[in-house]
């Protein structure tokens, strides 16, 4: 698949690096009887290995030059066929017409990552894990620590669903062409759901998005409209702190405190 040029509306850089490509598979241990979808296939690069493991590969991609060509290389011709081509954009796909438990891979496009992220997360019951190769700026901020510098928004809505481990750091040389960000692998899998303690996602995400709105102004300030100074008391948060010294934890147990007085 050669010759095809990367296409900067498509967020697209191409993993060359045999060995980090090498190193990937072997994180994502791909078993034959898996129902594996990758994102954006590209031209391959971990699209080939996978499908030496598996029975059947299901990918998903938007550029229509590539499909032409994967079409081209694995014809549907019949049941058999190992290469299930998705057309069309993974932000508006359907996960949920894919066959569970499902397992998701890709190179996601950096300029559409978060948003493709929580699109994944609303089929977190269908998914038994994820590998993604991001910015490693993202992946730094989705399993940073409270009261750390990469610590916000993306890390506790992401926190309390997935347990997440960074992986693999992947250096610019690997792609062609070379993106100007390091990139890594992080691993995702959703937590059991007695392992969810958010009574109310929408009062959930509202609060965290609230408090990280003005991430340097205390909580006093950003959460005015949701707690006063007895429900600080009550709850044991110092109002003097900032969203970004309170835990995955703190935020479940501020948006439980809110819904149940809202029901």
């Amino acid at each position: 698949m050669s010759g095809h040029k990367a296409k900067k509306m498509f967020g697209q850089n191409f993993l060359v690096d045999q060995n980090i490509i090498a190193d990937i598979v072997a994180c994502i241990h791909p078993e034959a009887a898996d129902n594996m979808v990758e994102i954006g296939p590209g031209l391959g690069a971990l699209t080939r290995p996978l499908l030496k493991r598996l029975e059947r590969l299901h990918v998903v991609e938007i550029d229509r030059d590539i499909i032409a060509r994967l079409e081209a290389d694995y014809p549907q011709a019949n049941n058999n066929v190992k290469l299930m081509i998705n057309a069309g954009d993974a932000l508006e796909f359907d996960f949920a017409t894919l066959p569970a438990p499902l397992r998701i891979v890709g190179n996601l496009p950096y300029n559409i990552s978060t948003p493709l992220l929580f699109h994944f997360a609303s089929y977190a019951k269908r998914i038994t894990d994820m590998h993604f190769m991001l910015q490693n700026e993202v992946v730094e901020r989705m399993v940073a620590e409270h009261s750390t510098p990469a610590y916000g928004r993306l890390s506790v809505m992401l926190q309390y669903r997935f347990a997440m481990e960074k992986l693999l750091d992947v250096p610019p040389a690997s792609f062609r062409p070379a993106p100007k960000v390091d990139s890594a692998i992080v691993r995702m899998i959703p937590l059991p759901p007695e392992h969810i303690l958010v009574r109310n996602e929408k009062v959930y995400s509202a609060v965290v998005s609230t408090a990280f709105g003005q991430r340097r102004k205390t909580l006093r300030n950003t959460l005015r409209s949701y707690l006063d100074e007895a429900a600080f008391d009550e709850l044991g948060i110092n109002p003097q702190l900032r969203a970004e010294n309170l835990s995955v934890a703190d935020f479940i147990r501020v948006a439980n405190y809110l819904g149940d007085k809202q029901s």
